[in-house]
């Protein structure tokens, strides 16, 4: 398996390159704002053609690129449907200030070919089997993607690429449109916690890290296990 990741200008979010090996097709997961060059420099190394976008929530930052590299290559986007009117009107998950922001000046445009993911549903694409889980709390479609870790650099069994759910340390902020605290709370309980300690996380910010450093470190993680609670979050990165 080769995963490469491809920090983009704006915001640091993580756009990665996923594939079973050099010279296949590859998935593009998040590609953000600012990413096209390093992307094209990263495809073009390892002979990748990808065969996907795949989004973890519909945040600007994750989304921006997508409509070019899906274009370019006749390939589709996948989102979850608690996300896509963002697609169609990105100023839908904004807050007013980051709309003030941005003010209509990315010429953003949402990709032609848009398909839905399915909580708990299999994508099988580049070949790659790839696990969606709905994990709202940052917003209402927010999704864990795993898969497993074979034949990578990590000496683990599975990978979750968890976008803004869940950093190293830290979770993703609740406090834009779309986001829920209880509802992260649960997303943590139900979907992260039950994970194991191996897994490697992949997040939309940040550096890798495991559920089992999080589960020990992450004061979310801490206080949802010993409780079922948790702490306000404060905004974390990205949007």
């Amino acid at each position: 398996m080769l995963v490469a990741s491809v920090p983009a200008e704006a915001f640091g979010t993580n756009c990665y390159v996923v594939a079973a090996g050099p010279g296949e097709q590859c998935v593009v997961v998040d590609p953000g704002i600012g990413v096209l060059d390093r992307l094209d420099a990263v495809l073009a190394e390892h002979r990748l053609h990808p065969a996907a976008v795949l989004l973890t929530h519909g945040h600007l930052d994750h989304t921006f690129s997508g409509a070019p590299v899906c274009g370019a290559r006749g390939i589709t986007a996948y989102v979850h449907p608690g996300d896509r009117e963002m697609l169609a009107d990105p100023a839908k998950g904004l807050s007013a200030d980051l709309s003030a922001l941005f003010g209509g000046r990315l010429p953003y445009t949402e990709p032609e070919d848009v398909a839905e993911l399915t909580d708990g549903g299999t994508l099988s694409l580049a070949g790659l089997e790839i696990t969606v889980d709905h994990a709202p709390g940052h917003t209402g479609g927010s999704v864990l993607f795993r898969l497993p870790a074979t034949g990578s650099t990590w000496e683990a069994e599975q990978l979750c690429l968890s976008g803004d759910v869940l950093f190293a340390g830290s979770i993703g902020r609740t406090d834009l449109p779309g986001g829920s605290m209880p509802a992260m709370l649960t997303s943590l309980r139900e979907k992260i916690l039950p994970l194991a300690d191996d897994t490697v996380v992949l997040p939309g910010h940040g550096p890798a890290t495991t559920i089992g450093r999080e589960r020990a470190g992450n004061p979310y993680l801490v206080e949802v296990a010993r409780s079922g609670g948790g702490r306000p979050a404060a905004p974390a990165r990205g949007l």
